[in-house]
Parts: C-alpha cells; structure tokens; sequence
C-alpha cells in the first residue's frame, strides 16, 4: 500500500560525491536543520535497485534505518517519512523494490533469493557508510519498518539476516497463502488488484498513478477493473512467470492448488518465523480486509515464543481504508528504534497491546473521538469469552448458477474507508434471499465489547457432487428495529468444508475484530454460499447449516480505555461551576433546582414529553402535548404544513424559548437557556450570517473563536470532509453561489461535531442539483454515527434522505415512525426495473404463489401481495433474473403526508 504522507518544502543544491556513485541533495524546511538526500542506483546481481539515503549531516555515526514501501509504490512514497527519521538521528535507506519505480527486475513477492538477498545487500552497503553506527565490522546498527509489501520485507529481512536488530513491520502479512487463501477459498479482487498493479503502463513501466496501488485505490478509471478471471487472460506484467503461471491456475479454477500454497508459504515470513527474535513493534489494521488482525496476531505468538520484545498496535484504518494514524504510528517507530536501536532505555515505547476504537463519546464535551483501549500484555484473539446462544432451526439455502448474484461485504479499490463506519453504526453489506442462513441472538441487555474472533460450531451439508460446500460466515451488529445492521469492519469469513455429503461438523472461526454491542442489540450469524471478494463454486448446490452450539465471543477483559489528555477548561470548568453555584446559593438567586440526569436516556439524543407551549396573547396553541423519541444514527424529517408548530419545537429543543409545559431531554439531560449538553447539539438556520470579505476557512475559524473552545476541539477538517466544500474554501465568500453558502453553513453547524444536528429548511433556495448535494451531506453526517433532525416542505427529498418521520398538524403530533410504516408497505409494492421485460415474463410473476397481480406502470410494475411478503418476491424476481433497480411501497410521501393531516397543506 502506498503511505500517504505529508509534503515538505525543498530545496537543492548538487555536490558531487563519491565520483558516479550518486548526487546529495539537501532537503530543508522553515522549522527543521536540513536533510542531505543521496540517490543512486545501485546493481545487485544485474538488477538495478533505485535507492535514497538521508542523513542530517552531523558528524559521528548513528543507527541505519531501512524503509520500504507499499506494493505498487516506489521509494518516493516514504520520502516525508524518511526525512523525519533523518532528522531524529537515523541513517536512512530508501529503495523502490524490484519491478517498481526506477528498479528494473521482476516482481517475486518477496522472493528470499531476490527482494530478501537485495535487503541484505543494501545492509552490507550501509555496513560500509561512514555515518553508520556498527555493532562489528560489517554488522551496521539497523532496523526496517514499512508499511504492507515493506512490512513484510522487514520481518524477513529479520529472518533471513541475523545483523537486523529491530523491526516495526505495519498492515503486513505473516503467511501470504493464508491472506490470498484463506480456509482454502481464493480471495480474486484483491489478487485481481496485485497483479494489475504488478501489470506495465504504457511504455512497459509500472504505474505508479493509474494502477491501484495495496490500499485498494482504484486505477485510473476509478475501479479495481481487473478482476481475476480476465487478469489471468492477459500479461501478468513484470511478475516472474512462477508466480504469472501461478495466478493463471488459480484465477482460472477459482481454487488454490497445493503447490500455489507451497510457493506463496515460502516467500512468508510465517517460513522464517522461528528466527525472528528481535524487538517488533507490530501495526496492524482493524479496516482490512486484505492482511486481517490474524495475521499479525500469529506474528506476536511465534514473536513472542521466541523471547522477542513486542507491542502489538490495532490501528482503526487499513488497507480497506479508514483512518491510518499515519503522524502517531510514525512518533511510535521512531519511538521503538529509539529504545532498540539508540538502547535508550529512558525511552517509553508505549504499552505492549493498544488498539484504537472510533465512535466513542468524550464525557467532557459529547464528541466522537480516537481513543485508545490499552493493555500490558497482547490478550490475543480470544480472552475473556463469553458464550451467547443463539436461535433458528437447521436452514437450507442456494449457491446460485455462477455463484451470481454474490453476496456484498468489503470491496478492494472501493471502500473508501467505509469499513471503518461500522463502529460508529451504519451497515453497507448485502445478502440475497435464499443464499443465506441466519441465526439470531436475544437483545443484549448490557453493551458487549468484542476483541478478538468470535467462534461457533455448525453442521454443514452439502448436495454438491463432490459433497464440499463453499461458504462465507460473518456476525452483524442488528439494531433495536431488527432491520438495521451493521456488519463489523465489513469483514466476513470464507472457508472451504469437504465431505459434507453426509454432513459434517466444523468451527467457525469469525474475523477479528473489535466492536461494541450496544444493549439493546444483537448479533446476527449469517452463513452465505457467495461473497463479491471471493472465488465460489459456479455449480449450483444446496447447503444446509445448523447452529451446534453458542456463539463465543472475546472480551479482552484487560483492556481499559483511555481518554486524550484533558485541556484546562476541562477540569477547570467544573471549579467555576462550583463556584458560580456557591454565589447563587449565598445570595438566593437561585430559584429552582434543574432536573437530575436521567441515565437510562444517556444515549438518547433526544425524547420530548408532554410539550406544550402557547405564545403570549395566543389564543390556541403553537405546539400542545407533543412527545416522541430519536434514537442515535436517525435522520429524522419533521414535517407539517405552515403553523404546525415545527419552528417552534425546534426552537425550544435548541433552549432559545422555554416550553409551559413538558420536558425536552437530550442525552439524558433537561434541556433549557444555556442547557450545558446544549454543546453536543449543531444548528443550521437559513441565512447564515457570513463576512463576505473573508473566506470561507476564516469565517469558520472566526466563528469557532467566538465560542472560547480550543481550536483542537472544532474538527474542522472533518466538517469540511462531509460538507464536500472543496477548493471553494479558501474563496472569499461572496464569490459564493448559494448553494456553497448554504453547505458552508452547514459545515459551521458541523464545527465540533456534534452529536444531534438540527436542520431547519436548508435546502431553501437552492436549485435541484444543490438539493441533491445537501441531501448527500445529511446522509453523510448521519453515517458517522450521529444523529440528523431536518425540517422541510420539499417531501420528495425527505423520503429520500430521511429514515424516520415526525408529522405535525396544528401543534400536535399526527404521527411518528420510520418512512417505510408512514408511507404504508400495504400491499401492493412498485418495482422498478433497469430495463424492459416482454408480458410473458410479467404474466409470470403474477402467477407466482403468493402474488395477487403483477401489472405494468411506468418504469416498472406493481404488484399486490397475496401470502408472501417483500423479501419473498425479492427472491423470486432474482431466481427469474429480472433487472429490479429497487421494490418499495407504492404510495408515496405526499400522499400519506397529505392523508395524515387532511389535505391542510
């Protein structure tokens, strides 16, 4: 994968140095001494290997570092890096791997006879540096860290070269036929998307911009398009023809042969295992679906068995995305080099287990930070377990002809780090009707925190000829609705069972990962016959599954969460709190007590109660017993025609006018002028007062100061993110179309964010294509986990952005619930089509069981429900390949809007 790392200011002088053997370049910042840069190409063997040193140009000499890149990089990706460890007081190398960059030679994943033997030839080159701090003649001070393809490099080079005294290997492999294999399945898009980033650009060079590099970037027409199969047709590039021949068996059988596995095992770091007892410092990522947390979980047991230091880290993003930590996990290499390569010992490299956890609420301020959960020892994948029974008689199910359609959970080159969401409670995976099983658990009645891999054992038949049975076993987080669910880290499990023909027991052992249940929830075993990742069986067969046992799931009790460093006001709040409440009591000012916290309701971002609110020389009123509840990761529509009473509410839910009756909780806490939990709440309200004169950036940063809270607090490259400002931003903002102000507006909303957004009409005056970007914001925002109220008129956009509904009529509540129930399923449900079907086809459907009629409509047909329900005909209109882009009901939102409240609007 190719790390993503900050530019630095340059600036070159030449010197000619070491007469043809390279150029110094000296590379200054502002801030920093200058770094002196060398590049040469150096021959090894025939092959010419491109490399950078770095140095601060202090005299005496200092530990080497060696820093590789991701697959399909080159040595330019780790420059920035490079530079930092210069400056911390390391000799670095840096080098582009064979068939990558400037480096001539075939790629060989690896190979110990070629990419191992060039790392110890570049050892023995920095044995020779006058710089270089050496433990014997020929024995250099060194230690190797990269990221993927450069982590793997540096646990072999740690095996296969006894003067390696260090190593911080990150988001890597241990066994690269376990990764590529796993259970014996093929993993065939991101095999697709290795050997198209191993494959020539135009003019026979790699690419370095258009082919999808590890991190599952996608190449140049913005897709992983090479899928296996037709990789497997064409050159495998710069790859060496064992490994060429190797993935056109594969790619063509759909399954890995034994001697696949011999070579890949061999080309391991799992193969030197044994030798590798130097101090590592393991980074792993939780949003991989590529090198899962197994893999460096088996790196720190064999590690660790040897009587090597470790510190094993769980970073939230990886190769699926998210966020890689890149500025803190590169403080704890140098960190790590510090205590084992400069033996400081004064040094804290941190604790041996951490693993950082997204989503969680600071109780200082209510917004969603990165912390850290800690241990002093590595707990493994499966302490503290806790068995959980769960429900559901033996269930048979399909592997379609073809294996399609394939069931959806990560996609290589497109996740854009949305694995990460799922700690933060949005669902993106896919399962047809009728290629599943699932099996339920009852509601947890506390928050369940899982670290590690789940297991469950299961009995599997299978119908197929040669009695095997591919599946693909994952749990999902399913929330209170039972509808919503969110499958963790987008990970699932393949494994491959044989002699099913009579039935067969096996253990499932789940993905790694870490993830909070909440109470309320529940976990959801589904066992599915096709994966989009994955190689199935194109035979159709039938399996069936059935749960033996509870599902047992690690707790990792050892763990404590810990909070960032708390800023003064933080504590020092709480003292002026103190104080002013002492003064209002000395002085009798203070003339009633605010209701208590309501701790059952801490997690809920809002529930009104009995609220009523009548204007002075009123004579009716404005809202009157008004009640209803939003639960977190909701987007709520408010709607009611003019004088329902909706401006109201939400002024009073924003503390600005006080109710006469009634209570408005959110988090748990009553909310009133100047409510302190007001502070996890944002507001839109239309016409936003900006400086037209300042930028976009400097009318946020103006705003922000106007509230007196640290500016670390403001998040303000998060807001910007969702709000999708762009280059716009550093735009004086009268240059501005409404329907940028209205999005910077939002952004301001945003600023720290909070946990409820309140919306009132924000797409008012905008034109369709901004009303479309604003609901794109909305969902956006809610898909981090928060919670999103939005009042409008535009009811086409509510039902298309909105998940639940709270109608309004002459201040009282008319109706409240998810979209679906208030625009009716009923029974007859719209499917609309992405081309035409002949009337034989429709005729067909109508006669199904279960189906009343199927007639046609514009763009599709309606059919009325007789017996059966949605997910029924779902399955049905897929078994007779109908090209359905979506089933639904087929009344909309303005007719059950204006049904509701009798036609007032």
């Amino acid at each position: 994968m190719r790390l993503r790392l900050p530019r630095w200011a340059a600036v070159t002088a030449v010197l000619a140095v070491l007469a043809g053997a390279g150029t110094w370049t000296a590379v200054a910042t502002d801030e920093a001494p200058p770094v002196r840069r060398a590049d040469r190409a150096l021959d090894i063997d025939g092959v010419r290997i491109d490399t950078s040193y770095f140095t601060d140009g202090s005299t005496g000499r200092r530990p080497a570092v060696l820093l590789g890149h991701g697959f399909g990089g080159s040595k330019d990706d780790v420059r920035a890096q490079a530079e930092g460890l210069a400056r911390d007081g390391y000799a670095v190398l840096t080098w582009s791997a064979r068939g990558f960059g400037a480096s001539t030679g075939s790629i060989g994943l690896n190979d110990p006879a070629h990419e191992v033997e060039d790392v110890r030839k570049l050892i023995d080159w920095l044995a020779d540096r006058p710089e270089v701090l050496l433990d014997e003649p020929g024995d250099p001070r060194v230690g190797v860290t990269g990221a993927s393809y450069g982590g793997a490099i540096s646990l072999l080079a740690a095996g296969h070269d006894p003067r390696v005294d260090a190593i911080a290997p990150q988001i890597t492999y241990w066994n690269l036929a376990d990764a590529l294999f796993p259970n014996g399945v093929f993993k065939k898009l991101w095999a697709g998307i290795f050997f198209s980033a191993g494959a020539p650009a135009e003019g026979g060079a790699p690419a370095e911009g258009g082919a999808p590099a590890e991190g599952g970037a996608p190449g140049a027409a913005g897709a992983p398009a090479t899928s296996a199969g037709e990789a497997a047709a064409g050159s495998c590039g710069r790859f060496t023809a064992e490994l060429c021949s190797l993935y056109q068996r594969v790619a063509v059988s759909g399954k890995p042969d034994a001697a696949a596995r011999a070579l890949l095992e061999a080309r391991s770091p799992a193969a030197v295992g044994s030798r590798i007892k130097v101090p590592a410092l393991l980074v792993q990522g939780q949003s991989d679906s590529l090198f899962t947390l197994a893999q460096s979980d088996a790196m720190a047991r064999t590690l660790t068995a040897n009587g090597a230091p470790v510190a094993v880290d769980w970073i939230a993003g990886g190769h699926d995305g998210g966020d890689r930590e890149t500025e803190r996990v590169e403080r704890r290499v140098t960190t790590w080099f510090d205590r084992w390569l400069k033996r400081d010992a004064s040094v804290d490299t941190g604790p041996a287990f951490r693993v950082s956890r997204t989503g969680g609420v600071d109780s200082t301020d209510g917004k969603a930070t990165l912390r850290a959960a800690t241990a002093d020892r590595y707990p493994g994948l499966a302490s503290g377990t806790e068995r959980i029974a769960l429900g559901g008689p033996p269930q048979t199910f399909t592997n379609p002809p073809g294996a399609a359609p394939p069931a959806v959970s990560a996609v290589p080159g497109l996740g854009g780090g949305l694995s990460g969401l799922s700690s933060l409670g949005v669902g993106l995976s896919l399962d047809f009707p009728g290629q599943h099983a699932r099996f339920d658990a009852k509601p947890q009645t506390r928050t369940l925190r899982i670290t590690g891999t789940p297991t469950v054992p299961v009995r599997v038949t299978s119908t197929a000829a040669d009695g095997s049975a591919v599946l693909f076993a994952k749990v999902y987080d399913v929330g209170p609705d039972g509808r919503q669910q969110v499958l963790p880290a987008q990970l699932v499990t393949p494994v491959r069972v044989d002699g099913a023909k009579a039935g067969k027991s096996i253990t499932l052992t789940l993905p790694a990962i870490d993830h909070e249940v909440e109470a309320g929830h529940r976990l959801r075993l589904v066992v599915a016959a096709t994966d989009l990742g994955y190689a199935s069986p194109a035979v159709p067969a039938r399996y069936t599954v059935t749960v033996q046992g509870p599902l047992a799931v690690p707790t990792a009790p050892g763990l404590a969460t810990q909070a960032a460093g708390l800023p003064w006001w933080v504590w020092g709040l709480p003292l002026l709190g103190l104080a002013g409440a002492a003064a209002l009591l000395l002085t009798a000012r203070r003339k009633a007590t605010a209701p208590a916290p309501d701790p059952e309701l801490a997690a809920v971002p809002l529930q009104i109660t009995g609220l009523s609110k009548k204007y002075k020389g009123g004579d009716r009123y404005s809202v009157r017993d008004l009640s209803f509840r939003v639960e977190q990761g909701q987007v709520l529509g408010l709607l009611g025609p003019n004088g329902a009473g909706k401006t109201t509410t939400l002024r009073m839910l924003m503390g600005l006018i006080t109710p006469d009756e009634g209570e408005i909780r959110v988090f748990g806490q009553a909310i009133g002028p100047g409510a302190p939990v007001l502070s996890r709440v944002g507001a839109f309200v239309e016409g936003a007062g900006f400086l037209p004169h300042l930028s976009g950036r400097e009318n946020l940063d103006l705003y922000w100061k106007a509230t007196g809270r640290p500016a670390e607090d403001a998040h303000v490259d998060e807001a910007l993110r969702i709000a999708n400002l762009g280059g716009a931003l550093e735009r004086a903002v009268r240059t501005y179309s409404q329907g940028m102000r209205q999005r910077l507006a939002l952004a301001q909303a945003m600023l720290g964010l909070p946990d409820l957004l309140i919306l009132d009409e924000p797409t008012n005056g905008l034109d369709p294509p901004q009303i479309r970007e604003m609901r794109e914001v909305m969902i956006r925002y809610a898909a981090g986990g928060r919670t999103v109220i939005v009042s409008s008129h535009l009811l086409a956009e509510v039902e298309q952005s909105c998940t639940h509904l709270v109608v309004m009529d002459r201040g009282q509540l008319v109706q409240a619930g998810p979209v679906a129930e208030i625009t009716g399923s009923g029974d007859t449900l719209l499917v609309t089509l992405a081309g035409e079907i002949d009337d034989a086809l429709v005729a067909k459907i109508g006669a199904l069981p279960g189906i009343g009629t199927a007639t046609r409509t514009d763009g599709g047909f309606l059919v009325r429900l007789d017996g059966t329900d949605p997910t029924g005909l779902i399955g049905e209109l897929v078994r007779l390949d109908v090209p359905l882009t979506g089933v639904g009901p087929h009344r909309r939102l303005e007719d059950a809007f204006l049904t509701l409240i009798g036609g007032a609007a």
